[in-house]
Order: structure tokens, then C-alpha cells, then sequence
């Protein structure tokens, strides 16, 4: 019988005989590659039917036993942070980033840690073995138990697995298996590949961390089953033109995903800022309009994050809004409320919306600091340095509280802030603070633009010159 091929989604990994346009399973649409499929070999004899083994018998609930996992340090405090304290051993690890973000030097500096007292596996199926000798070199640390290994077969890389306490595979989009016929980093080759490192992994009690490319839309490439089968899925996020990078948890079996961490790239390798507390301000806010600082929260981190915004005149039939570090529909939503609810007739003008420093903020907390830079830049009046606003906005223009007032409220202080614009829901949590910091409470979001922007407040002018 000759070798057949059928038609695979790269997005979810449903399969069809022929191609189509849309996928119709994930609705996505032009995902479908062809893949060659092997077929069967035809069966010699009488059939046997195959062996069963014995089965796991049910366990009450009361009866079942809780086992505390082993974890062990990767030499870098941000990334256990991020992890939940540690690589948990057995488990396997996906990180994704784009192209020269830093992803091979984070691995290689925790293969290099592990590697003072414990064998490791460093298996480059991209680069020789020579090149990762010289960002070794480059970082300036010698591991004696650190082994590197050139190959991309994942039958050839099994046999030096066995005493290997961490393997870092460099990439999973690289490597192939010889049971699946396809080409390397097709979707069948990367779900194979990662079983196969699975069942290494909990069987042998062995850990992987895994580089995976990521698509043009910032997703690892492959299908999304990817990420079930693996235990950690991270992200290194941040722009290569930009010495700071952050790390976030989309995925943790053993930990919270809600833990962010902050690295800075050097020309000693990648560390871990502890110190971040004017890392996402600029040195200019409170001299332009539409600059707002806000705290926010990353799991067990509260920082002070800058929002800044740009309101032009639209010379275009459609309006713009492009934000950048905040969501896109979050952003139209509080422009239509601030047109609605405010009277700021932004129907007609582009905004331009961004996060200081490259993060990315998800949580509701800041809308009522987006509000306000957006109001400040469309005024052209700046808000005080000295102020931070924090806040959940409705579709009727209502502030609604937010959770850890009083943390947010106390990370203010501690970066020198004397006012605080907060939800009115807040303030008692936070009375503690009156004597030390000013607290406004706000009901509505037209009550914080009469607050930061009062009647016959001067404006500044578009240019500035020094």
C-alpha cells in the first residue's frame, strides 16, 4: 500500500481528507497543511487480540493520599517566583517568545545552575554545539555536569536521558520522531514529540523545559493541544529594542498564573530586577497631558505602571484607536463611555494609547487611570506626578472597587505619591492611609475629570520646547 496524506489544522489539530478554507472545528481560517500518513502494515497470521493490562482501581476521597512535589531551584529568583518556588521535578515546562528575545539564554543560565551539582541535559537540535559553547562563554559560568548534545531525533536523544535530573530542549518545532512520517514541525511531529517527552519526564522523574516558537499573532506554534499536554506554559514577552523583559505564567499545574516577573538583559546574560519601582514611570510625568501613573497587580507583585495617551484630530473617515500594552476592546469601550457618560466628543479624534516599559496589563483595575489620561491628553492638561488613580470603570460610567485597595493604596505611598484618586468603595479600607497620603474617593468617572481637571485649570501647549 502506498503512503497516503490528509489534511491537518495547525491550530487545533483536526484532520480532514481534503483541504479547506475554514477549519470547522477552531473556525480558523487557511490553518490546513497537508501531512503524509504512513499506512498500517498489513497483518501476518491469526490476529491476537492485545494484552490488557491491570487497571487502577478507584480511591475514596477520604482515602486518597496528597503528595507534597519536589521542586528544586533554578539559580534565578524571578523565574521560581513566576514557577510557583521552583522547577517541580517530573514536569515539563514550555516557554514561547518571540524570535531573539532571549528564550535559549534564559534556559542556558538554568541549565548552567543545575549543572554545578546536578547532570544536565542540554540538547540543541537549532544551534551546534560549538555556538552554545560560546553564549556559555558569553555569560561567563562553567558547569562540569552540564552535557550538550547536537540532535534532532527523538530516538537518539532518549538513550542519554537516563540519570539526567533537568533536559532543555531547544526547539520543540526542531525535533521529530521516526514513528510519525512527517516533516519536522508539523503538527503531528510536535504532539508526538511532546508525548514522547512526557511520558520520559514522569516516568523517570526527569524535567524538561521546552523552547517553542511562537506564530505572527504571538501564540506557540503547533496545535493547542501543546499546551494541554505540558504541565508550565510561559511567555518571555517584551521588545528587543528594550533592555527589560517579562515573564508570565499562562499555564501552571503547580502554581498560581497569576506571578509576573521582570528581567533585564545584559551583556552578562539575563537577570532578575527585584528593585522595579520606577521601572514602568517616565522621568517627564506631570509635564504633559495624558500621563497617569496607576497601581497594578501581578499576582503576589503591586507596582506603579504609567499610562500614557495621545489624542490627535483624525484626518481619516474612521477614526483610530490603537493601544499598546492594554486591550484593544478595552480601550474603544472607555473611549465610548468617556463620549457618552463625559461629554468628550472623541468620535472624531485617533487615540493612541500606551503602557510605559512594554508590560502588558489585563486586570480591570486600571480603567479609571486609562479614563483619566485619555480625558487629560484630549484637555491638554497633565495630572500631578504626585498622583495615581486606580479604579474599575462601568458602562454607565459608575467606579466600582477593586480587590487589595489597601496594598495598591500603600505601594503609592512608598513611591512618594501624596494623592490617591480611588473608588469611593475603597476609601474606608484604606482610612488608615488618610493621615499620610490624601484619598478621593469617586463615584463617577465624570466626578474624577472635574477632580483632576477642574474648571480654568491651565493648559499647556502642544509643543514644548526645553
Amino acid at each position: 500500500m502506498k503512503a497516503t496524506s490528509v489534511f491537518v489544522c495547525s491550530e487545533c489539530g483536526a484532520s480532514s481528507p481534503k483541504w479547506l478554507g475554514r477549519c470547522p472545528t477552531c473556525g480558523k481560517f487557511n490553518t490546513y497543511v497537508e501531512e503524509a500518513v504512513e499506512p498500517p502494515p498489513p497483518a501476518v497470521g491469526k490476529r491476537i487480540s492485545p494484552v490488557r493490562t491491570k487497571s487502577n482501581a478507584p480511591v475514596r476521597l477520604s482515602e486518597a493520599r496528597y503528595t507534597e512535589e519536589e521542586r528544586v531551584s533554578s539559580g534565578i529568583r524571578e523565574l521560581d517566583d513566576v514557577l510557583g518556588g521552583g522547577l517541580v521535578k517530573g514536569s515539563l515546562v514550555l516557554l514561547g517568545g518571540d524570535p531573539g528575545i532571549g528564550k535559549s539564554t534564559l534556559l542556558t543560565q538554568v541549565a548552567l545552575s543545575l549543572g554545578q551539582k546536578q547532570k544536565v541535559l542540554y540538547v540543541s537540535a537549532e544551534e551546534s554545539t560549538s555556538q552554545v559553547k560560546m553564549r556559555c562563554d558569553r555569560l561567563g559560568v562553567t558547569a562540569p555536569s552540564l552535557y550538550l548534545l547536537n540532535e534532532t531525533c527523538v530516538e537518539d536523544i532518549e538513550p542519554h536521558i537516563e540519570g539526567v535530573s533537568l533536559v532543555v530542549v531547544d526547539s520543540i518545532q526542531t525535533v521529530y520522531t521516526e514513528s510519525v512520517s512527517s516533516a519536522a514541525g508539523t503538527v503531528s511531529q510536535i504532539r508526538e514529540c511532546t508525548v514522547r517527552f512526557m511520558k520520559i519526564a514522569k516516568s523517570r522523574n526527569v524535567t524538561f523545559c521546552i523552547i517553542g516558537h511562537v506564530t505572527k499573532e504571538g501564540a506557540i506554534a503547533g496545535p493547542k493541544i501543546l499546551e494541554h499536554l505540558v504541565d508550565t506554559v510561559l511567555y518571555f514577552e517584551g521588545e528587543k529594542e528594550n533592555q527589560f523583559r517579562i515573564l508570565r505564567a499562562v499555564k501552571n499545574r503547580f502554581g498560581s498564573v497569576q506571578e509576573m516577573g521582570v528581567f533585564e538583559m545584559t551583556e552578562q546574560g539575563i537577570r532578575g530586577v527585584q528593585d522595579y519601582g520606577e521601572l514602568f514611570l517616565s522621568e517627564t510625568r506631570g509635564k504633559t497631558a495624558g500621563s497617569v501613573v496607576t497601581p497594578s497587580e501581578s499576582g503576589n507583585r503591586c507596582m506603579l505602571v504609567e499610562i500614557q495617551s495621545l489624542v490627535a484630530k483624525s484626518v481619516y473617515g474612521m477614526p483610530r484607536r490603537l493601544p499598546s500594552g492594554i486591550d484593544m476592546n478595552k480601550t474603544i469601550l472607555l473611549a465610548a463611555v468617556l463620549e457618552k457618560r463625559c461629554s468628550l466628543p472623541l468620535f472624531n479624534y485617533d487615540v493612541y494609547l500606551n503602557a510605559m516599559g512594554g508590560i502588558r496589563i489585563f486586570e480591570p483595575a486600571v480603567d479609571l487611570a486609562v479614563c483619566a489620561s485619555l480625558a487629560g491628553a484630549f484637555k491638554n492638561i497633565p495630572v500631578d506626578r504626585a498622583t495615581a488613580v486606580f479604579g474599575e470603570v462601568g458602562l454607565t460610567g459608575e467606579v466600582r472597587g477593586v480587590r487589595n485597595a489597601e496594598r495598591r493604596v500603600n505601594e503609592c505611598l512608598k513611591m512618594g505619591c501624596k494623592r490617591v484618586v480611588l473608588p469611593n468603595k475603597n476609601v474606608d479600607a484604606c482610612k488608615k492611609y488618610a493621615d499620610k497620603i490624601e484619598l478621593c474617593g469617586v463615584s463617577y468617572v465624570s466626578q474624577m475629570i472635574s477632580l483632576l481637571f477642574p474648571a480654568g485649570a491651565k493648559e499647556i501647549p502642544d509643543f514644548i520646547e526645553e
